[in-house]
């Protein structure tokens, strides 16, 4: 856990710009969350389950993805979403709402050709043409820019925006830890492209918002060596471009079976069977010799998983940011679960 404090944005009562209670929570003030992480680490799940903590504190949340897979749709078992903000979470009469958006590219560059130039129409017909392609394809970097723009317009809305809904936080399901300092760093990506013009001004803007006291991102993992080193080297890069580092999440965690005492002893061969089948008989379990060794077998793989676990949790603790950690859902993820790992974030500060 970091140590709780009230950074701009909040109030000394824990109240964000926004009117909403944040007491108790790791990241006052924070208005814009960024999840990534490595593939298969369960970034697209930890997203949603972070959003779902926000609403439950009486938040109006959106949860937005930009990878183009429909993770939130399938996630929450509702119908792939269109450009457009939908509620897919209802909560009381005085908040707790949750909203998604897939941001689409193409529809995003046809918004901001419409905000901006007023092609109306001829936009349009421009997407007919291929341009829209045309255009992302041999400037990626302008991808990245109507993607993160869209987000910045989200956030800002209560400054800037009238008739429109307005939310307490955005939670990002942003791209894998690989590609998250080049996707955040717009700017950089559009140095020879765009130096001057409302594209321009659109990236400064978006930069201004990723390094402010608004903006954290967090990286989620799992207890093995390639996804840690991944998080290490994307916690390294984020702090080289002066990007604001959240909390590191750890997913998927084994549940421990056996005390401290009982893993030395797993580990060691010293875990006694005839004790093992004592303490099964007692319960009704009839036992035989397979049995009985089965168990000790399986206590001893336990304890070696958990040993190698806890070298990753060491390596994580090292790298200066606050840890969470999520368990294994031995059913799986499915809205229930979600709900169940929002409470999970929710009780150890996360949201």
């Amino acid at each position: 856990m970091v140590k709780r404090t009230s950074p701009a944005g909040t109030d000394s009562a824990g109240t964000d710009s926004a009117g909403t209670d944040s007491a108790g929570t790791d990241w006052q003030g924070v208005r814009l969350h960024v999840v990534t992480g490595k593939g298969g680490t369960g970034k697209s799940t930890i997203s949603a389950a972070l959003a779902l903590a926000l609403a439950s504190r009486g938040k109006q949340v959106l949860l937005c993805e930009v990878e183009g897979r429909q993770g939130i749709a399938q996630l929450f078992d509702v119908p792939p979403l269109p450009y457009e903000e939908r509620r897919i979470v209802a909560g009381p009469d005085d908040g707790g709402d949750l909203f998604a958006l897939a941001i689409d590219t193409e529809a995003a560059l046809l918004e901001y050709l419409s905000m901006y130039y007023r092609l109306g129409r001829a936009g349009k017909a421009l997407d007919r043409f291929g341009v829209v392609d045309f255009a992302t394809t041999i400037a990626p970097g302008v991808r990245d820019v109507l993607l993160t723009g869209k987000v910045y317009e989200a956030v800002h809305r209560n400054r800037r925006t009238k008739n429109a809904r307005r939310y307490d936080a955005v939670v990002l399901d942003a791209p894998p830890t690989g590609r998250i300092a080049q996707f955040l760093n717009v700017n950089g990506e559009l140095a020879g492209l765009a130096r001057v013009g409302p594209i321009r001004s659109q990236a400064d803007n978006v930069m201004a918002l990723l390094h402010s006291s608004l903006t954290r991102v967090h990286l989620v993992t799992v207890l093995e060596d390639m996804p840690v080193q991944e998080t290490a080297d994307g916690i390294e890069e984020l702090r080289r471009d002066d990007l604001p580092v959240g909390g590191v999440v750890v997913n998927l965690a084994h549940r421990a079976e056996l005390d401290e005492e009982e893993r030395d002893q797993a580990l060691s061969g010293q875990l006694e069977g005839d004790a093992l089948k004592a303490d099964l008989e007692m319960v009704g379990v009839s036992t035989s010799r397979p049995l009985v060794e089965g168990l000790l077998e399986e206590a001893r793989e336990h304890a070696e998983r958990r040993e190698l676990e806890d070298e990753q949790r060491r390596r994580i603790q090292s790298l200066g940011a606050p840890t969470y950690e999520l368990p294994r859902l031995p059913d799986g993820i499915d809205l229930g679960g979600l709900y169940e790992l929002a409470g999970e974030l929710r009780g150890q500060g996360m949201a």
